[in-house]
């Protein structure tokens, strides 16, 4: 397969941030927020992603490494004004208005630039809007703080202790006002992440979470006559968990492929189908959020044909994983070389 950074041509350094926001119910904010990256010049605004049951929205830009950075800072200023933590509610986990804003290498440009980048977003997110700043990823400065799950347990509820407990590398240390408005935000570098969520046809949100705890690499802690231990998951690079979806009266199983290569998409969706039919329930498709590569896509019409030469493999992905069941899935708006 041909890496995302071999498919758009370009001879400029390129960079794509996908900053995670608590709010995905309000319009208004929403598109502030989406307002001020396009106001940024050199920056192009791929992607804005709301879940109303999950009050979040996913907003996906690009462009060269200094107007990103940029772009992120206005946007994470912008929603520490319109977010109030104080009062938000949603399904999924998190600790700050602007959850979590990664940084990833697309054209031209090392992880270390990224590294780089990383650090001097989060010192202006610290110093000039007094947010505390979580270094993860490629950009954390100890092992235990690699992994946003470490950094996010207790959320958002649980900052004023997590202040005490863990410095933050960027910002206030104390747990203020404006602290309480905005909470804490997570910034780094990463990998090309695909989110991806895989819809279940039952209410039931114990058995998606279940599911999770099955396939995702951490697995989940269990007691025996030995005492407590961990027994890891099905699927290496796969963070997940279960969420109910009220909307269409259906449940999710929610996941992170923190490295498709390793762990395919298709890979991920048959075995959560499978897992699912050991419960009673079908996996009845599945949505990207926010962009996926095309080589993704490909790699899973392949595996679904038996072979590469198909000249539709996009939509035999795209027909295999139910990617339009609930909303259509379109390439020219979701695949990031499209879009680039």
């Amino acid at each position: 397969m041909i890496p995302l950074n071999k498919m758009i041509n370009t001879d400029k350094k390129i960079i794509e941030c996908v900053p995670n926001f608590s709010e995905g119910r309000n319009a208004d904010i929403i598109d502030k927020i989406a307002s001020s990256v396009q106001s940024t010049q050199n920056v192009k605004l791929l992607n804005v992603e709301p879940d109303k049951d999950y009050n979040r929205t996913v907003i996906t830009f690009a462009g060269e490494p200094v107007c990103v950075k940029e772009a992120a800072f206005k946007a994470i200023s912008t929603a520490s004004e319109l977010i109030d933590m104080s009062r938000q509610e949603g399904e999924h986990p998190r600790i700050g208005a602007t959850d979590v804003c990664p940084i990833i290498p697309v054209a031209n440009v090392t992880k270390d630039e990224c590294v780089k980048l990383s650090n001097e977003l989060g010192n202006d997110v610290g110093e000039k809007l007094g947010i505390p700043v979580y270094l993860y990823e490629d950009s954390a400065r100890s092992t235990e703080r690699r992994n946003l799950e470490n950094i996010r347990k207790g959320e958002y509820e649980g900052l004023e202790q997590k202040l005490k407990e863990w410095i933050p590398d960027y910002g206030p240390t104390e747990y203020n006002d404006k602290v309480r408005k905005s909470g804490a935000t997570v910034i780094g570098s990463r990998f090309f992440l695909i989110a991806y969520n895989v819809n279940l046809n039952t209410k039931d949100v114990s058995i998606a979470n279940e599911i999770a705890k099955k396939v995702r690499e951490s697995g989940s802690m269990v007691i025996d006559k030995s005492g407590k231990k961990r027994v890891p998951g099905i699927l290496k690079y796969v963070k997940a968990i279960g969420v109910e979806l009220n909307e269409y009266n259906i449940t999710q199983v929610s996941l992170n492929l923190t490295n498709y290569k390793e762990t395919s998409i298709h890979k991920v969706f048959e075995t959560v189908k499978s897992q699912a039919r050991e419960y009673g329930v079908e996996a009845t498709g599945s949505e990207v959020i926010g962009l996926i590569p095309k080589e993704a896509l490909i790699e899973a019409g392949t595996f679904y044909t038996g072979n590469n030469a198909d000249d539709n493999l996009i939509e035999v992905a795209i027909g295999h994983l139910g990617l339009s069941q609930l909303n259509k899935f379109k390439p020219e708006k979701k695949i990031i070389e499209n879009l680039l």
